[in-house]
């Protein structure tokens, strides 16, 4: 087939378009026949300019961090701790770090409930106040370090976290000075030292 002009079929296509319609039986003899449509060429359409694409170009992981973010439920009780101001003297707080001063007394509430240990903490630094005591270890043990296979993290040693609040709270604020993780030959990370305001 020819291709076709702009006014309509060619004449090759004409020729055939009457072949085809001397052969073809209508519907409806009664109704007039119809004059051979003209093609009309397609208009052509405006080329539409592309817009830039709204979100720039990246690849995945481009702004990851180097490290995955921990489980952690909160900061570490050292790093809680360490944040504190110094309320001792410098130099004492910096001999009591590396482990130079010597506990007056201690206590060890490894293994005991929350409910058994409160107590039993209470009366320890109360009393070791009212003795003019300045320096006591307060052992609690690092928790034993199992996986309950959940998907929430379990923080591990309840006694080792929950100590220092309670040293933080009313009544033992009020004759807390200063609470430091233990130096290794005390204890290290399962025991406290907790240094009291002097008895007036």
């Amino acid at each position: 087939m020819a291709r076709r002009g702009k006014k309509g079929l060619s004449p090759e296509d004409l020729e055939l378009w009457q072949k085809v319609r001397d052969t073809a039986t209508p519907l409806h003899p009664e109704r007039k026949t119809v004059s051979v449509p003209k093609m009309v060429a397609p208009q052509k359409t405006k080329k539409v300019k592309p817009q830039p694409d709204p979100i720039p170009s990246f690849s995945i992981g481009q702004k990851a961090q180097g490290k995955a973010p921990s489980h952690a439920l909160a900061p570490s009780i050292v790093d809680h701790l360490a944040a504190k101001p110094v309320q001792m003297d410098n130099k004492s707080f910096g001999k009591l770090r590396r482990g130079k001063m010597s506990p007056e007394s201690r206590i060890d509430l490894h293994g005991l409930t929350l409910s058994a240990a409160h107590p039993k903490l209470l009366g320890f630094i109360l009393r070791s106040h009212s003795e003019g005591k300045r320096l006591v270890l307060v052992i609690t043990g690092k928790g034993k370090q199992k996986d309950e296979g959940g998907p929430i993290p379990v923080r591990h040693g309840v006694l080792r976290h929950q100590v220092p609040q309670w040293l933080s709270m009313p009544p033992l604020s009020q004759i807390v000075m200063q609470v430091v993780q233990a130096h290794q030959s005390h204890g290290g990370g399962g025991a406290y030292y907790v240094y009291l305001r002097r008895n007036r």
